[in-house]
């Protein structure tokens, strides 16, 4: 196990594979395990990093909630534990918000950016309306206080919504049923506290990195507009809408997701500089 003291938290990392790095960013709640199917074929050209964001697995979980800065800053530090100059940096949904921070707050980091099944907070028709309503928006909850929701139905509930095939939802399910503990809400929470107040959107024209935008059109947890409105507001941003793709068609359609992921990346590799 490798861990990196930063910013006043242990965080739970892992590497692997050679060449130039990649960073890997999870969703809300999500873990270093959520990128199993990427790990797999990335690391046969890349040194990609993935990890357990603060207050989620094996990474502590200082008090809450945690500012976006915060996150942002999270993977600065874990590329400077690392020694990496420069990295491409892949953030999937929460994760595609913290790695907009990352390109915004430093520029001079980030190689190539890929902004995955997200949108630009601020962005305030980007969430679809299944989403507050299983986090308890409509039994009066704050959307940010999950202490308030059932962790089983509100987790069976997500699953649901973020993919398309039956077989995908009856693992995950499964597994949720087997690992999920309520503690693991607790982070969960704070990140989603995290989005209250903050913005993105009037920020974009600071990404100086090339932009991958890329979403499913079945995505059921964010609107897949709103990752026309990200890319158009990102200078020169490439956007790529994946048909029938799910929220989470990083696993349901690895192979199409990871090709264009790796189409991506290995334009830009004349300019490649950090390890």
């Amino acid at each position: 196990m490798a861990y990196a003291e930063l910013n006043g938290i242990r965080l739970y990392y892992q590497a692997h594979g050679q060449g130039e790095a990649l960073v890997l960013i999870p969703g809300i709640g999500a873990d270093h395990t959520a990128w199993v199917p990427q790990v797999l074929a990335f690391r046969k050209r890349y040194r990609v990093v993935i990890f357990d964001p603060r207050g989620i697995g094996r990474t502590s979980r200082p008090g809450g909630p945690y500012p976006f800065r915060v996150l942002a800053d999270d993977v600065a530090g874990l590329l400077d534990h690392l020694g990496i100059e420069r990295a491409n940096v892949l953030g999937q949904s929460l994760g595609g918000v913290v790695a907009q921070g990352v390109a915004i707050d430093y520029p001079g980091r980030v190689h190539r950016l890929v902004l995955v099944s997200t949108l630009a907070l601020g962005d305030a028709e980007g969430f679809d309306p299944a989403l507050a309503a299983i986090l308890g928006a409509a039994d009066g909850a704050a959307s940010s206080d999950l202490s308030a929701v059932d962790t089983r139905k509100t987790m069976n509930a997500l699953i649901a919504l973020s993919f398309k095939r039956w077989p995908y939802r009856t693992a995950m399910q499964l597994l949720s049923r087997l690992f999920l503990r309520r503690e693991m809400f607790d982070g969960l929470s704070d990140q989603a506290a995290a989005s209250a107040g903050h913005t993105t959107i009037d920020r974009l024209h600071l990404i100086q990195a090339p932009t991958l935008v890329v979403t499913g059109t079945a995505d059921r947890i964010i609107r897949p507009q709103a990752s026309e409105r990200l890319a158009a507001g990102i200078p020169g941003a490439k956007l790529v809408m994946v048909r029938d793709g799910s929220h989470a068609f990083n696993v349901e359609m690895a192979s199409r997701f990871n090709r264009e992921v790796l189409d991506f990346l290995q334009a830009g590799e004349t300019g490649r500089s950090g390890r």
